[in-house]
């Protein structure tokens, strides 16, 4: 009985080789935040290391990315950090949203909840691993950021209305 299992579970293993994924590697650029925000090569250096794979239109797979179930795990991580936050199609959204998704990215770096452990474990992606002072520095540019846009723009453009508010 163990001898089938094991045979049936490699055929399946290996038959999950052969499905085709539809991975994230273009995408349009027109809305991506370097349009309307400056962005320090310090910062653009750690967005490439330790967010862009999984936060823009364009992720970076690695070796192990085309062995399956590996690939398929990746592949929805990456489509659900792009759901949350996506670089690439960033000033496409409300203001509010931007400013809101300035105040996450300094919530998720200051907790270290970003980047998420999983990538970095087992030195699987070691340029996500950040260090105190490269999180500051993020930290920093999302602060900047969002006093850019609170000198700019009315503070009541900049706030995130309830969900269940109807639209003004």
């Amino acid at each position: 009985m163990i001898k089938k299992i094991t045979l049936a579970l490699l055929v399946l293993l290996v038959a999950i080789q052969f499905i085709p994924m539809d991975k994230n590697e273009s995408g349009p650029t027109e809305f991506d935040i370097s349009k309307s925000y400056h962005i320090p090569d310090n910062v653009a250096t750690i967005l490439k290391g330790a967010c862009n794979d999984c936060h823009t239109n364009t992720t970076i797979y690695p070796w192990y990315s085309n062995i399956q179930p590996v690939g398929f795990w990746l592949n929805h991580h990456v489509e659900e950090g792009k759901e949350h936050l996506n670089f690439s199609s960033f000033t496409q959204t409300p203001l509010r949203v931007q400013n809101h998704k300035f105040e996450e990215i300094v919530e998720t770096v200051e907790s270290g909840e970003m980047p998420l452990a999983d990538y970095t474990y087992l030195g699987l992606h070691p340029e996500a691993k950040l260090t105190n002072e490269q999180r500051q520095i993020l930290i920093d540019w999302a602060k900047e950021q969002m006093a850019l846009l609170a000198s700019k723009y009315p503070a009541d453009s900049l706030k995130m209305r309830p969900r269940n508010s109807p639209a003004q």
